[in-house]
Parts: structure tokens; sequence; C-alpha cells
């Protein structure tokens, strides 16, 4: 704390101390989130030392305006700083400002104005093959309940078999899936947007088999996949399964059911799948979005080119 003695004034000095105090004992964040919100602030007032020539006061940054943000995020930027670090510094000193603010000691209007930096897409990693067929397969062990393990297993499958969406598996409706020879399915998905996904025979197989062991009667448009009382499955138990697959089979935490869309994504295209098809599989409107979501650059897109344009 010595290099911060110098940064700042004794009024702000004693306020800052007073508000990292509050974030453990009144907000009780964790005490790596402390450490970052002390290490961004103590740069931040580091930053505005040099910029004003002299180190600050609460009078200094009462009224702290949206250009001396812009100022500090890209001084931390030319530094080397990317979206994420930005970002949470940002919020580090917009978290100071409200408590200077609730004493009325500061305006954090400035602040409020900033927009964060725009923060890179990022998605889940994909599971290798083999780790996504032993998710799929130990879906069913981890449950008391014949029943609800199935019902793991049969959504766990749909996801990885043929690459829905948590939220476009549990919305299906009791008539889905009730032919043994069935093939393909009907998807609603994101803006209203219908497709037909491929559907395997171990997915029929397991959808199959949830639906014999349910207690519940599951009716043409209600709702398929039911919680232990008889509700829509909330996406969040599905998300606790998993989290307890990771566990028995020592999985990375990147190993969601999102993660198994991804990776169906991944798989096909690894096989030679056709991007143009697996965008319309997974329901993209753009294939831009496909080509980030399966990691594919600019050298396998004019492989896909060549070989398929009749010109190349």
């Amino acid at each position: 704390m010595d290099e911060f003695l110098i940064s700042a004034r004794p009024d702000l000095h004693a306020a800052r101390t007073e508000w990292l105090g509050s974030l453990s004992r009144e907000r009780r964040l964790s005490a790596l989130t402390v450490e970052a919100y002390e290490r961004d602030t103590r740069q931040f007032l580091q930053f505005l030392t040099a910029h004003g020539g002299g180190a600050p006061g609460l009078a200094d940054i009462a009224d702290l305006k949206p250009i001396d943000l812009r100022a500090f995020l890209s001084h931390r930027r030319t530094g080397g700083a990317g979206p994420r670090s930005l970002g949470r510094g940002l919020a580090g000193i917009r978290s100071l400002l409200r408590f200077l603010e609730k004493r009325g000691l500061a305006n954090s209007a400035g602040a409020a104005a900033m927009r964060a930096p725009r923060q890179p897409k990022s998605l889940p990693k994909p599971l290798t093959a083999a780790d996504a067929r032993r998710v799929v397969a130990a879906g069913e062990q981890l449950s008391e309940e014949p029943w609800i393990a199935a019902r793991n297993a049969a959504v766990l499958t749909l996801l990885y078999g043929s690459g829905l969406r948590i939220s476009e598996a549990l919305g299906l409706t009791g008539e889905a899936l009730k032919d043994a020879s069935q093939s393909a399915l009907r998807i609603t998905g994101k803006g209203d947007k219908t497709r037909i996904v491929p559907v395997l025979p171990i997915v029929v197989s397991a959808a199959a088999e949830y639906r014999r062991l349910c207690p519940y009667h599951l009716a043409d448009g209600s709702p398929f996949f039911r919680g232990a009382r008889g509700g829509p499955l909330q996406p969040a138990i599905i998300q606790r399964e998993m989290q307890k697959l990771r566990s028995a089979l020592n999985l990375p935490d990147t190993a969601t059911p999102h993660a198994l869309r991804h990776s169906f994504a991944t798989h096909l295209l690894a096989k030679g799948g056709d991007l143009r098809t697996i965008q319309e599989l997974l329901g993209h409107a753009s294939l831009s979005t496909t080509q980030v979501y399966t990691g594919v650059d600019t050298a396998r897109l004019l492989e896909v080119y060549d070989a398929a344009h009749p010109r190349a």
C-alpha cells in the first residue's frame, strides 16, 4: 500500500480505505474481487496523479467527467489491458464513486454514463467426441429416481445428438419423439424461426425410455420434459446435473449443457460437414456466427469454397 500513499490525498485515502472494507464486510465480495478492485482503483488514482499534476483528493474526483474516465481507459489499453480488465476496472471505479456519492462526497453520474468496453464473444469449449459420449452415457446414472435419470439422459442426448439449445430441448411438447422410426424434428428457435434437425436412433431411444418411466401424463401440447413435481423442467436443473457429471467424470468447468451443442457443430465440421449445412442445423441467422461458433478460420473457409464452387 506504500505505492498508494503518494497517489491520493489523506481525505481520499481514508474514504477509499473505508470503501474497500465495506466491499467484504457489507457486500460480501470475495477476497479476489476486493483485491482486483483495490488494484484497479489504485491504478486509476496513480493515473490521475500524473494526469492532473498532483495527488488527487476528494475535491478532484467529486465531479469526474466521462472524458477523464475515457482517458484512463485509453491509458490502460495502451499499456496492454484487454476488454475484460478494462471493464472490471471501470466497475471498480463506479463502485467507489457510488460509495462516495451516498456520503455526499462525489457524483457518480459521469462513470454511470460511460459504456463498458465491448467484451469479446466467448463460447464454451467443445468436448472431445469421447467425453461427449461419456456425458451422454453417464446422464442416466446419477439419479436415484429412474425416471429422472432417464429424463436427464434424454435431454443431454438431444443437446449433443441434434445440436439443440437447452431452451429448445426443454420447449418440446408431449407429441415430440413419439415415432420410433422418426429421423427428424421440427424445432422453433430464436426469433420464432423453424428448422429441421436430425434425430438419431439413440435420441429416439432415450426419449422413449423417458416417456415410459415418466410418472406424469405427457399430453400433446404440454411440456415433454418435467421437473420432479410435474411442472416444466427448468434449465437450472440440467445445469446442476451437468455440474455433477463434470465432477464424476473429471471434466473441465467448460463442460456445460451448451458445450454439448457446441460439440455437435465442431465434431460435424471435423468430419467434413458443410459449414452452410451446420448453420442451418444450428439455426444461426448468419454464417459468420457459425464461423465463430465452430472456430473456423479463413483457410478452412477457402477449403470449403474450393471444394464446392463450380469455378474454383
